[in-house]
């Protein structure tokens, strides 16, 4: 690449549908989010690129607001890497924006809260339109209780409860600036906002409210979870097709866009 002094980075807001990939980051055997940009981008920048992104999501996580960042030598209008990226991505990404950012930028460094998205569709018949887009459930999920029981997570707590056990952070604290439990018609919203997520924690937090809001556990039980602490005792891992990334917010003077892009209705 050309010396740092002609060097500029960009950053760029996309979508995906994650069912094709085995998650956000290159694998060897298997395709990426990450792999399909990285080309893409190549492409249109004549060189090659590595690409960083805000929250490196699971196999079947789709994205609506992922923020990823590269450096690049190459001189293009802004418009070029949204339109350049798009002829050559699969159908299942979207680069939607384009911005030109200084050198102290950083997708995931920089990021100061995130957002969330878990999609339950709640009906007797299995979805087959939706089926890789939303979790399936047969229960009538009440969402005010599911809303009830969740508001003791806000608020900066360990984690552990819903973390996986995989997870590989440094320390399972994260603070939870807000929940909010919604229905717009079969579907029930969960939207969690936090600085920063544990490995499947807001999978985890929807099995757990799944739970609430089909009777089989009381208001309170999220609440004793998170004091004990012991991922055993709580709610299950729910599928990876409910869960969107909807929000990765910055400080205003990177001129990002903050407020997120929340699917199927805000």
């Amino acid at each position: 690449m050309a010396d740092s002094a002609r060097t500029q980075r960009i950053a760029l807001v996309l979508e995906y549908d994650g069912s094709g990939f085995s998650g956000w980051q290159r694998q060897a055997h298997a395709p990426s989010v990450q792999q399909a940009l990285e080309e893409a981008v190549a492409q249109v920048a004549d060189h090659p690129v590595s690409v960083v992104c805000a929250g490196r999501t699971d196999a079947g996580v789709h994205a609506a607001a992922q923020v990823a960042h590269f450096d690049t030598a190459a001189e293009r209008p802004l418009h070029a890497w949204v339109l350049g990226s798009n002829a050559h991505l699969p159908a299942s990404v979207s680069v939607l924006e384009a911005h030109a950012v200084d050198g102290t930028f950083h997708a995931r460094y920089s990021a100061r809260q995130r957002g969330y998205r878990y999609i339950f569709l709640g009906r007797r018949a299995r979805p087959a339109l939706l089926r890789q887009r939303v979790a399936w459930t047969h229960h009538e999920l009440d969402t005010e209780r599911m809303h009830e029981a969740a508001q003791p997570l806000v608020g900066e707590h360990d984690f552990s409860a819903f973390r996986a056990v995989a997870c590989q952070a440094r320390h399972p604290v994260r603070e939870v600036h807000a929940i909010r439990v919604h229905r717009y018609g079969r579907m029930v919203f969960i939207d969690v906002v936090a600085n920063a997520f544990l490995h499947h924690m807001v999978r985890n937090i929807a099995g757990t409210l799944l739970a609430v809001g089909a009777g089989q556990r009381g208001v309170a039980w999220p609440a004793e979870l998170l004091a004990a602490g012991d991922r055993t005792r709580s709610g299950i891992t729910a599928p990876a097709a409910g869960l969107y990334l909807a929000q990765v917010a910055y400080p205003p003077a990177y001129g990002l866009p903050a407020e997120g892009r929340w699917p199927f209705l805000a």
